[in-house]
């Protein structure tokens, strides 16, 4: 039996909270744990017995990185990876219905859908299995978590009959509580899902010939997988959810992309440990979890870590400490600088002595169900404290502090800053 997956991708106007970091690359190539956040997608996809092809859907124009990106992974992986270009944003349902006949093509039994901004250890064999004890072979399995009963409001939740799975009821983010499970962004559906989307299209459809406006095809398209076909299908004994206590994260903020590069990260000992650097006797000092990109020049007078990704061509100077850390391609910390709970931009520079911190946006340590929050940028007028964030191209002089703030690219400050983005 063939089986294909999709990944929604989304385009320019999405990943608007990841600035400035999106300026530079498309939001699903970001870093995260050493590798563009759509590869963990697709390195769980490529271990599945059967997996026949990978489609990616999104409205970005196809772009140098895209492609050089999908070229690559084609190599690697030996599967075939497309991607499919919307000529509009048509929502989560809309994107694979607009594009229905290719993911049919071949005839696959069942396809995956996740969603880009998610980082999990997608347990796509675990669904598969539960697919099959689950309702009959047309039934549609999404993967659920247990939030806590603050945060699942942020969430599409999910009332289930505790016995069969069945998804009772579906309530994207409900104003009061519905549910602690919440909805992961992981889907395994068969072909049936297309007539059920299409119905919805077609009632849009008839809406929109009564409205006779002018572009109404195009806005029959728009369809959410969400709002418009998991609350329809609930309670209809076709809908089912596989809850699972592995890691999981939504990836909206440039902050919640250090957390989930903690969580590959920790991930990498059972699954990639060669991705993780060791201490040795030429090499700079390692604590915890820390991957370096093989081009890096390191000293090793250096002490990193835990949770820091260390992207191709960096150069870390002596005496240099970064922690809870993204430094990407290109980047120098002259010696002696310090580096804590931030992102440090594309081929930006830190002077000596310089120290560049943030708040981490972590969840509650104490909380097994807590989430990352999506902090809003500002609260009470005033900057919310957060990760650190250096745009492309920044310099920062010697022996200045940079403290909770965001800086856009291609700036050279001149001062220290705290609390401020940086224009």
């Amino acid at each position: 039996k063939m089986l294909k997956a999709v990944i929604l991708i989304g385009g320019p106007q999405k990943g608007t909270r990841f600035r400035p970091l999106s300026f530079e690359v498309p939001k699903p190539l970001f870093p995260v744990a050493g590798v563009p956040m759509i590869q963990h997608h697709i390195e769980a996809c490529v271990k599945v017995p059967n997996m026949k092809e990978i489609l990616l859907i999104g409205f970005f124009q196809p772009n140098e990185s895209l492609n050089r990106f999908l070229m690559s992974a084609q190599q690697e992986f030996r599967v075939s990876i497309r991607y499919l270009q919307e000529y509009a944003a048509l929502g989560t349902g809309g994107g694979i219905y607009h594009f229905r006949d290719q993911i049919l093509t071949g005839t696959p039994e069942a396809f995956f859908v996740m969603n880009t901004d998610v980082c999990s250890e997608f347990p796509l064999l675990e669904m598969l299995d539960f697919q099959k004890d689950h309702g009959d072979t047309h039934s549609f399995v999404m993967l659920g978590t247990t939030a806590n009963r603050t945060q699942s409001l942020n969430y599409g939740c999910i009332v289930e009959n505790q016995d069969s799975h069945e998804v009772l009821h579906y309530v994207e983010k409900p104003s009061t509580f519905v549910s602690d499970i919440i909805n992961c962004g992981i889907y395994l559906f068969t072909p049936e899902i297309f007539q059920h989307i299409g119905q919805v299209f077609h009632s849009n459809q008839q809406e929109l010939l009564l409205e006779e406006c002018s572009n109404g095809w195009q806005r029959a398209e728009v369809i959410r997988l969400e709002q418009d076909i998991f609350t329809a299908l609930a309670g209809r004994g076709q809908l089912y959810v596989f809850k699972s206590d592995g890691f999981w994260s939504q990836i909206k903020s440039a902050g919640s992309a250090i957390y989930a590069s903690r969580l590959y990260l920790q991930q990498y000992r059972q699954t990639h440990p060669e991705r993780l650097a060791m201490t040795d006797e030429e090499g700079p000092h390692i604590q915890g979890n820390v991957y370096i990109h093989p081009t890096a020049n390191i000293d090793p007078s250096a002490v990193l870590g835990p949770n820091v990704s260390i992207g191709t061509g960096v150069t870390i100077g002596a005496g240099v400490r970064v922690r809870e850390s993204i430094i990407l391609h290109g980047a120098t910390l002259q010696d002696h600088c310090c580096v804590l709970n931030s992102i440090v931009g594309w081929d930006s520079t830190i002077g000596k002595w310089a120290r560049v911190e943030g708040t981490p946006s972590d969840p509650n340590p104490n909380d097994p169900y807590a989430k990352i929050d999506s902090e809003t940028l500002f609260r009470d007028g005033k900057l919310n404290p957060s990760i650190t964030i250096l745009g492309c191209n920044v310099n920062i002089p010697s022996e200045v502090i940079i403290l909770n703030s965001i800086v856009l690219p291609h700036k050279d400050l001149n001062r220290s800053f705290k609390n401020q983005i940086i224009l």
